[in-house]
This record gives C-alpha cells, sequence and structure tokens, in this order.
C-alpha cells in the first residue's frame, strides 16, 4: 500500500532497528510533519502468553493522569434511583429495556463506553452478539458492571481507558493527543505499562513482554527499549 508524503516525512526521522527510550520516541512524534487534527498517540504492546488459555488473559482498566484528549460518552443501563444517579453523574444517555431495539435494529452506537448495574444484565445480555464485537459488552472486570454508577461514570469521562489482549497477544490502546507533550505522554505511558506488568497471569511464563511500539495513528512506529 502506498503510504501519503507526511508518512513518508514522518517514517525519515524513524530508525527501525533501533530501541528508543519512551521520551526519544515521544520527542520524535512531536517532530512529526502533523496532519490538521490532534492525532492520538497509540501503544502496541506484544505480550507472551496465549490468550487462547483462560488463565494468561491480561485485561484491566488504568485511569490516565492526563485523561486521553478525548471525551468519552456514557451510555447507562439502569431503572429508578440508579438511572436518576446516572443522570446526575454526567452520564450521556440513560436507559432500560426500551434501548435494545434502537441498538438492534437501528444500529444505534453514538457512546464508546457501556455501565450497567448488575440487575440490567440480563437485559444488557441480549445485546451481546452487537455489543460484543464492538468492545462495549459490560464487564466486572472492567468495573461497567457496578452499583456504583456516579463512581464508574467520574472515572470513565476522567480518562480511565480498558486495557486488553487481542487474539494475536497484543495489547492496542491509545494514551493520550500529540498536543499533549512528550512529558504528559510519557507519565500517561509509564502508568498504563506499570498496569499491565502488574497484570502478569501466573500461568504467563518465559519473557512476558516480547515488544513495545509507540505510534502517532497516522505515523509510523518507534520501537521502545524496556530494559
Amino acid at each position: 500500500m502506498k503510504k501519503g508524503k507526511r508518512y513518508v516525512e514522518s517514517a525519515k526521522l524513524v530508525d527501525a532497528k533501533k530501541l528508543y527510550s519512551t521520551k526519544e520516541a515521544l520527542d520524535i512524534i512531536e517532530k512529526m510533519p502533523q496532519p490538521k487534527f490532534d492525532q492520538t498517540v497509540e501503544l502496541h504492546v506484544k505480550l507472551g502468553v496465549d490468550s487462547k488459555q483462560a488463565d494468561q488473559q491480561v485485561r484491566g482498566t488504568v485511569v490516565l493522569p492526563h485523561g486521553t484528549g478525548k471525551t468519552q460518552k456514557v451510555l447507562v443501563f439502569a431503572k429508578g434511583p440508579k438511572a436518576d444517579e446516572a443522570t446526575a453523574a454526567g452520564a450521556d444517555y440513560v436507559g432500560a429495556e426500551e434501548l435494545i431495539p434502537k441498538i438492534q435494529n437501528d444500529g444505534w452506537f453514538d457512546y464508546d463506553v457501556v455501565v450497567a448495574t448488575p440487575d440490567m444484565m440480563g437485559v444488557v445480555g441480549r445485546l451481546g452478539k452487537v455489543l460484543g464485537p464492538k468492545g462495549l459488552m459490560p464487564n466486572p472486570k472492567s468495573g461497567t458492571v457496578t452499583m456504583d454508577v456516579t463512581k464508574a461514570i467520574q472515572e470513565i469521562k476522567s480518562g480511565k481507558v480498558e486495557y486488553r489482549l487481542d487474539k494475536n497477544n497484543v495489547i492496542h490502546l491509545g494514551f493520550g493527543k500529540v498536543s499533549f507533550g512528550a512529558d504528559k505522554l510519557a507519565e500517561n505511558y509509564d502508568v498504563v505499562m506499570n498496569a499491565i506488568i502488574k497484570a502478569k497471569p501466573a500461568a504467563a511464563k518465559g519473557q512476558y513482554i516480547k515488544s513495545v511500539s509507540i505510534a502517532p495513528s497516522m505515523g509510523p512506529g518507534l520501537y521502545i527499549d524496556q530494559k
């Protein structure tokens, strides 16, 4: 696939064979020719685990100290007082069974995170086939199935992100915007990497972190030295 002029210019700043320190890599990303929008800086971590094994899953959440740079829209499935609480806490959308046809039949996905109270999971479970593939299914491990909807909404709005393995044993995650600058991005990066390292499954053998790279959403990646 032919790369655009901006990508080619950016690639000239990168030595594909070199392992960079986090700060070096972020400084280079800042110097790359920038598009007209504020790019997300992405993290890609290859792990020495087998995602097909239940005891080698790596998944969790972390609150980035400087947020993601993106305002997350939150949908909450709740009823009664908990629905009122969700609205008061700043949820963008709140509802119950009446939302099922809108999502199933109309393909409504104008939200980034779905939170549900435990009593609503019977209802939300009917949406598994549509929410699951999009990574939107509420899950107790990510704190999105909870009675404390206020805390869940506040954390999501303040920069809480979820990390999880894909089928190739890689974690992909946006951890800020280029406009944050290298220092703030480095702080976000450190928080995410520490969380992933702490989440190492007991069943994982051998080298856990195989490789780490960071890249702007429209640019080339730089490999990070993990020593």
